[in-house]
């Protein structure tokens, strides 16, 4: 089957990632788009492995403040450089984590952050919450695809969220 420009940027369109990379998933599956999604979503977390030990010094704060003013969040993202904190799709991802921690109140970043003793039900985990946007991925998913994206190691660091009168 020919690959067309179109398929090719269908798929860059749902997946982020390069014009090769989809180029080559589509040849691999014989066009199927939903296969070419999953080759490039493996491919995806592979690379995000192999960028997990990487130091994360840059980043940014994000801050959301929900409509009604009552609730606010703020939250810490970390990359390695700042040039990747300057992209569009880190700052979406920084702005999306703060609305997340706003909207769904998570008590720590991942289980890790939990003291020993203690017992945090994962809907209290941020990294393992469904993302607001999309409930058929987990934020951790949603962190997972900007690495992908950026080629940079990517962390949540901290977060605090504030409620009026609580």
């Amino acid at each position: 089957m020919e690959i067309t420009t179109d398929m090719v940027k269908a798929l860059r369109e749902q997946s982020g990632a390069g014009i090769m990379d989809c180029r080559n998933a589509l040849k691999s599956t014989g066009g199927n788009i939903e296969k070419a999604l999953e080759i490039l979503k493996e491919k995806g977390l592979l690379k995000a492995q192999k960028r997990a030990e990487r130091n994360t010094g840059s980043g940014l704060v994000e801050c959301y403040i929900h409509t009604a003013g009552r609730i606010g969040a703020m939250v810490e993202v970390n990359c390695e450089t700042d040039f990747v904190a300057r992209t569009d799709e880190f700052k979406e991802l920084a702005h999306n984590l703060a609305m997340q921690v706003a909207a769904m109140a998570p008590v720590c970043v991942s289980k890790e952050d939990v003291r020993e003793g203690e017992t945090v039900a994962d809907e209290y985990c941020l990294l393992l919450q469904p993302f607001i946007k999309d409930p058929t991925k987990t934020i951790k998913d949603v962190i997972i695809e900007t690495i992908a994206k950026t080629g940079e190691n990517i962390k949540v660091r901290r977060f605090h969220r504030y409620e009026l009168g609580n």
